[in-house]
């Protein structure tokens, strides 16, 4: 009988073990990584802002062309020709400072009476406490889902009834209230503490102190947004003019560039012209409030 002797002082058969890898370069190799997922997401950042601004810069260049330059094919990014008369010409072809006045007023008025009644609105909805109040607060938010076109008649046999056609207040009224202000202003108001209204209740203020006097200077951010997406919206808008306005002196400057549109031609480059002029308030309004405008947009999304 073979018997195998084992010496015990022989260490068993073992792979050799490997040496460790060096770890000294992995937080180069990290930071190298990072900085180039950074460089990507600036690149695809400026190619999709280099998409936006693509319409805007085709439409400032056509601006200055002939009509019969603007929809060459291919397009000419470089004019042969600049015709800078042609925003000489858009003042005196058509009244353009009437449309933009026209423009304004009703912008402004609007935008005034939606940051009102949409901050009141939806101060009673976040601060006050009465029964049925979620209730009646979803079935407001829920008409945002109902298309416009839905109700557009019967809108304007209301306003045909009080004599509102073709007049200012007839825009004016139906648009001075907003379901989507009223949520954009609740969802900020809920980032409030209840405890300040609380205390100021026990000092004996009333709620329209309290909405006053601490919760509206606590809410510039939320009122600037608010201010600044429904002064977009009206200034934008054309249907609601085309429908109710049929003076030309009370015609909006959406309404009053198709004056360039005949029967057979129509006048592009004077249409580019007038609408590079149109978009220069709004323009003015974003870069002068977008600092509250972004604040605003985020704080309302924190808490629902």
């Amino acid at each position: 009988m073979n018997t195998t002797v084992v010496r015990k002082d022989s260490p068993p058969d073992r792979a050799t073990p490997s040496l460790p890898a060096d770890r000294t370069n992995r937080p180069a190799a990290r930071g190298i990584r990072r900085m180039t997922g950074r460089l990507g997401l600036y690149a695809v950042l400026v190619v999709l802002a280099a998409v936006i601004l693509l319409p805007f810069v085709w439409m400032v260049i056509s601006s200055v062309k002939a009509d019969r330059d603007v929809f060459t094919v291919p397009i000419q990014w470089i004019p042969t020709s600049y015709h800078w008369d042609n925003f000489i010409h858009i003042w005196t072809d058509i009244p353009l400072a009437t449309y933009l006045g026209n423009s304004l007023i009703l912008s402004v008025v609007i935008t005034f009476l939606q940051v009102l009644t949409g901050s009141f609105a939806a101060y009673g909805f976040a601060k006050v406490r009465f029964p049925g109040r979620d209730v009646l607060f979803m079935g407001y938010i829920a008409t945002i889902a109902v298309p416009w076109q839905a109700y557009m008649v019967p809108q304007y046999i209301i306003m045909q009834h009080l004599g509102l056609v073709n007049s200012r207040w007839s825009l004016i009224l139906l648009q001075a209230f907003g379901a989507f202000g009223v949520f954009l202003m609740r969802q900020f108001y809920l980032t409030i503490p209840d405890e300040l209204s609380e205390a100021a209740r026990l000092d004996g203020l009333s709620e329209y102190g309290i909405w006053a006097r601490i919760i509206l200077p606590l809410s510039k951010p939320a009122l600037a947004s608010l201010a600044l997406l429904t002064f977009v919206n009206t200034w934008n808008d054309y249907m609601g003019p085309f429908i109710y306005l049929t003076d030309n002196n009370l015609w909006t400057v959406q309404i009053g560039l198709r004056s360039f549109i005949g029967q057979y031609n129509a006048q592009y480059a004077m249409i580019m012209a007038g609408s590079v002029l149109s978009v220069l308030p709004i323009l003015a309004i974003f870069l002068f409030g977008q600092r509250y405008f972004v604040r605003g947009i985020a704080a309302s999304g924190m808490k629902g």
